[in-house]
C-alpha cells in the first residue's frame, strides 16, 4: 500500500487508497494514523478501504491554519475520497474522532453515504465533552515546559490517577502525546479537537436512513458505552456491537472488531 498525498490550503494531506470494490472512507482516532486502521479493518473482498491522514497526525503536515476542528477534518477527507472515487456512493466509518467525522459526513451527504459505522464514540452531539477533558490537561502539560518534565507533571496529576484506575488503556494512549516533535502542535490538536464536537443535532442522526454499525466496550473513559449504546439507540437502523476492552484485552479487543466490521462490510460487498 503506497501514500497518496493530495494539497489543501498550505497542508500536505497523505491519503491511502487499496482494494476494489465498493469504496469504505474510514478514519483514525485523535493522534491516530492509517496504521491504526490497519490494525482494526480488516481487508474484505469486494471493499475498497480509503483512509486519510488527518491534519497534524500520521505523514499529513499541520498547516498554519487554526484551531484544529472536526468540521475541516471531514471535509479533508470527503475532498480526498471524491478525488479517488469522484461521485461513487461509499460507506464512511472511523474510530474515535474518526466516528465523529464519519457521522458528520453521512449527515451532510445523504445522497452518497450508503452505510455508517461509528467505532468507539467520543462524542455524541455537544461540543468538548466532559470525557475529552484528560486531552486538554495534556495539552496543558505540554504547553508548560519540557516534554519530559510535562510528562512527569501530567503523571502526578489527578486526572492520570483517575485514569489509571479506571482506563488504563486512555491513560498509556496519553502518554505517547509527550513523544511526538512539535509538542506545541500537538498541545493546539488536542486542546482544540477535545473542545471541538461533530456539528450535528440528534435531530439529524434520528433522520439517517442507513445501514449502521456501533461499535463499543467498557473500560474506556474516552469512549463511554453509554454514548455507543445512545447512538446505536438514536439511530433507526443501527445496531450495538459489544466487544472486549483494550485494556487488558487487546488481542480479543482487536479480533472481535475485525469479526464485526467484516461482518457489516459483506453487506456492501461488489
Amino acid at each position: 500500500m503506497s501514500a497518496i498525498t493530495i494539497r489543501r490550503d498550505d497542508v500536505v494531506l497523505q491519503g491511502f487508497d487499496q482494494g476494489a470494490g465498493t469504496p469504505l472512507l474510514f478514519q483514525h482516532g485523535l493522534g491516530g494514523s492509517v496504521l491504526q486502521i490497519d490494525e482494526n479493518v480488516p481487508d474484505v473482498v469486494g471493499i475498497r478501504r480509503l483512509t486519510l491522514d488527518c491534519r497534524g497526525q500520521g505523514g499529513s503536515t499541520p498547516g498554519t491554519a487554526r484551531p484544529f476542528s472536526i468540521e475541516t477534518f471531514a471535509d479533508d477527507a470527503w475532498a480526498f475520497a471524491e478525488e479517488r472515487i469522484g461521485a461513487q456512493p461509499l460507506i464512511v466509518g472511523g474510530i474515535s474522532m474518526g466516528a465523529a467525522i464519519a457521522l458528520r459526513l453521512a449527515i451532510r451527504h445523504p445522497g452518497r453515504v450508503r452505510g455508517l459505522i461509528l467505532a468507539r464514540p467520543a462524542w455524541l452531539f455537544a461540543d468538548g465533552p466532559e470525557t475529552m477533558m484528560p486531552y486538554r490537561h495534556v495539552a496543558a502539560a505540554l504547553r508548560s515546559g519540557p516534554p519530559a518534565e510535562a510528562r512527569q507533571r501530567f503523571l502526578t496529576s489527578p486526572v492520570a490517577a483517575m485514569l489509571a484506575s479506571e482506563a488504563p488503556d486512555n491513560l498509556a494512549s496519553l502518554l505517547q502525546f509527550f513523544e511526538r516533535p512539535s509538542p506545541l502542535m500537538v498541545a493546539d490538536l488536542l486542546d482544540q479537537i477535545a473542545a471541538d464536537g461533530p456539528g450535528v443535532t440528534e435531530a439529524e442522526a434520528r433522520a439517517l436512513t442507513i445501514p449502521t454499525l456501533v461499535i463499543g466496550h467498557a473500560v474506556d473513559h474516552a469512549h463511554p458505552l453509554a454514548d455507543a449504546r445512545r447512538l446505536a439507540e438514536i439511530i433507526p437502523d443501527a445496531r450495538l456491537a459489544e466487544i472486549p476492552p483494550k485494556a487488558g484485552q487487546k488481542a480479543a479487543h482487536v479480533a472481535a472488531f475485525r469479526a464485526v466490521v467484516a461482518d457489516f462490510l459483506l453487506r456492501f460487498a461488489a
